[in-house]
């Protein structure tokens, strides 16, 4: 199917529903190489992706990595993204498919890839350097992950904490960078592999009995099960840290200092407290989908919308992701959503529906 400019696959053979379990049970591998990866380098690469987005860089560890949110001045959302402090001292930076252009253009914009401002750096002796990327990036998720990627790694995966990298050669393929990371709940990785190679690591893993490929339908299930954002349905530039509830992206300092885009606006709102909060619900028989009403009940008046909804395999029944009056928020409280004209119960829950298993080293 279309997405972001790419054609990506729905589903493999096992079909979706057989697909999302197998990863909850076992372990699949996603080509999700259509998401943007980039480098920075430069002794100003913290301070220039600081100016850009709205998390600590500077407090990274080496070899650790954050989820981060680029904004604009009026505060809105313009990509999620995740920011690793590398061992090879530069700035490992992926982002949103759907993203990738703008994201680009803010980059280039200012930084060395942008004639005028590359002159205006040198000036002023700021050194930074962007560098897109042409590897490959493939996932692989489920709770026998590490079992299995342990068998072709010389390196200890025990040692690696979710959120953590490291370079390393995978199944004989060398400079394969592996990030604990994902979008499924699950203990997972994600392998940046060169081009090359990446259908030769791809057969690897795949030649494993337990891995399956999964496709799209079950990465999105997956994902909404465990809570996480899809950017474009759930948040976006409409949308700031504050009322999505993403607050937790920024760091003590950055709060102080208020010193990335749209910092004035978001800070406000924390302080006067958003009027809408992003809440998960289950629903009745007629199911959630995107950008559907959600309504008090048994009194049918507007409490807020559905941004995210799917069957869920795991716990079979509807759920969905949305936005609701602060009112209406609280676990437990039951609403009505409005499908095809037809009213159908939802009921507030709390996050995730699923708990992740995300690993933290000892």
């Amino acid at each position: 199917v279309p997405f972001a400019g790419w054609s990506l696959p729905l589903h493999y053979g096992q079909g979706h529903l057989q697909s999302h379990l197998h990863t909850r049970r076992r372990c699949s591998l996603f080509d999700v190489s259509h998401m943007l990866q980039a480098r920075v380098y430069g002794r100003d690469r913290i301070r220039f992706m600081e100016s850009l987005v709205v998390g600590d860089i500077a407090e990274l560890k080496p070899g650790q990595g954050t989820l981060t949110l680029l904004t604009n001045e009026r505060g809105g959302i313009v990509d999620d993204l995740i920011i690793t402090n590398t061992l090879e001292e530069h700035l490992y930076v992926v982002s949103n498919a759907g993203c990738a252009d703008k994201d680009l253009a803010i980059m280039r914009g200012h930084g060395c890839l942008n004639p005028d401002r590359a002159a205006e750096l040198q000036a002023t002796g700021g050194d930074i350097h962007l560098e897109v990327l042409d590897n490959a990036l493939l996932a692989l998720q489920g709770p026998s992950m590490a079992r299995v990627l342990q068998a072709g790694l010389s390196d200890d995966l025990g040692k690696l904490s979710f959120m953590n990298s490291i370079t390393t050669t995978v199944f004989g393929v060398p400079s394969c960078r592996v990030t604990r990371c994902g979008y499924t709940g699950e203990d997972g990785v994600e392998i940046s592999v060169p081009t090359g190679r990446a259908v030769e690591l791809a057969e690897q893993l795949l030649g494993v009995p337990e891995v399956w490929p999964a496709g799209l339908a079950a990465r999105d299930s997956l994902r909404l099960e465990a809570g996480l954002c899809l950017y474009g349905n759930d948040i976006d530039e409409t949308t700031t840290p504050a009322e999505a509830g993403l607050m937790w992206t920024l760091g003590k300092r950055r709060r102080a200092a208020m010193d990335f885009p749209g910092a004035a606006i978001i800070m406000a709102q924390v302080k006067e407290k958003p009027k809408r909060k992003p809440s998960n619900c289950t629903c009745g028989r007629g199911g959630c989908w995107g950008h559907q009403p959600l309504l008090t009940s048994p009194v049918l008046m507007s409490a807020g919308t559905v941004t995210s909804g799917c069957p869920s395999p795991s716990l079979g029944k509807n759920i969905a992701m949305g936005y609701v009056e602060a009112v209406h928020s609280r676990a437990g409280t039951t609403l009505t959503v409005e499908v095809r004209k037809k009213q159908h119960l939802a009921l507030v829950t709390k996050m995730p529906f699923v708990p992740t298993q995300y690993y933290m080293a000892k």
